[in-house]
């Protein structure tokens, strides 16, 4: 089979590789249907994850078709279309029970040195924790499909943030960053009953989608004048910060402007932010930081009820579609900032 795979920075490759097989009994195999590329396959990308290896296969989000399945699998089925969540978990140890499905001792995440979504097919570890049967009744409904695809990952982390910083009906929320997750904290704020949401970004294009998932303002500036602008604007700063970026600076925005009492989501990978924090002042203003990695298995079940029913939509997130072969010129359209995300279609 083909899929995608990791030489050096700024150099992924479309190569013949092995065809994944039964292992484990707990297994199954996934025929890809839809992918993505996420913003944090950029730092390998950029060459910033010095972890990364060549060789190791890319991708952590993907849907498709089972195709086999092991002995002791007992959820799915061959023939059933599925959502995979970003990270596999048995969904039957101590953190999985406890709905951190990131933590499952037995777990772990697509890509790297296990299987990347961004291929032809997948061996999906710990099968029965992890995949989630999409209704028959929208196995051929694209639009749908596109609709659910951000459920694994995008659209459950800006869940996370917003859950996170403690967003519920009548609370004013900021949202740090215009990538996808950004733009997805935006839309789970206006889910969970935010009246007023402000939207931090530097692209119109990604703002104007802001404004259309439920944004009330729009701020472009950043640092300390994006920052006075918060205070200014909310009269104290907002009670919610959902921090979707990772980096020094949207951290140091983020504690900056929470408001005393306040509660900072935060779901950006963490390259460098804790830098950013002002310890001082969120010890001083008693402001909350919760958040990390998503649990998007823990999510996926309400998600996709709003999803099938029509009331939640992450896909216009996707402005940019490539076949496999295209997943090279994906990463440098997001790269580029020319793309918010790309969906890839084997």
């Amino acid at each position: 089979m083909r899929a995608t795979v990791f030489h050096a920075a700024g150099d992924v490759r479309v190569e013949t590789v092995p065809d994944p097989k039964i292992v484990e009994p707990t297994d199954a195999i996934v025929r890809v249907t839809h992918a993505c590329i996420c913003g944090s396959d950029l730092w390998f990308y950029r060459g910033d994850a010095k972890a990364w290896q060549p060789g190791w296969r890319t991708g952590h989000e993907f849907m498709g078709v089972v195709e086999d399945v092991g002995a002791a699998v007992r959820t799915v089925k061959k023939g059933d279309r599925v959502i995979a969540p970003f990270a596999f978990s048995d969904g039957s140890c101590e953190f999985c029970r406890k709905g951190i499905q990131t933590s499952c001792t037995s777990g772990g995440y697509w890509g790297g040195e296990n299987d990347g979504g961004q291929a032809e097919a997948v061996r999906a570890q710990q099968a029965d924790g992890t995949l989630v049967k999409i209704p028959d009744g929208a196995s051929n409904d694209e639009a749908l499909l596109r609709a659910l695809l951000p459920l694994t990952d995008v659209l459950g982390t800006g869940h996370h943030a917003a859950v996170s910083a403690k967003v519920t009906r009548g609370t004013t929320a900021a949202v740090i960053g215009d990538g996808a997750v950004g733009l997805c904290a935006v839309l789970a704020a206006k889910r969970l009953g935010a009246e007023r949401i402000i939207a931090f970004g530097r692209h119109p294009q990604r703002l104007e989608l802001a404004r259309r998932f439920g944004a009330t303002d729009v701020v472009t500036e950043r640092g300390d004048e994006g920052v006075a602008r918060a205070l200014e604007m909310t009269s104290g700063g907002p009670e919610a910060v959902l921090e979707c970026v990772g980096n020094e600076g949207s951290m140091a925005m983020a504690s900056a402007m929470a408001r005393p009492g306040g509660t900072i989501g935060y779901v950006g990978v963490p390259y460098g932010s804790e830098k950013g924090l002002d310890l001082r002042r969120m010890f001083g203003d008693n402001v909350a930081l919760v958040g990390g990695v998503a649990p998007v298995r823990a999510y996926i079940p309400e998600l996709l009820r709003d999803a099938l029913a029509g009331k939640l939509d992450a896909s216009p997130v996707f402005d940019l579609a490539v076949d496999l072969d295209g997943v090279p010129q994906g990463y440098a359209a997001m790269d580029g900032r020319t793309a918010i995300k790309v969906l890839v279609r084997p």
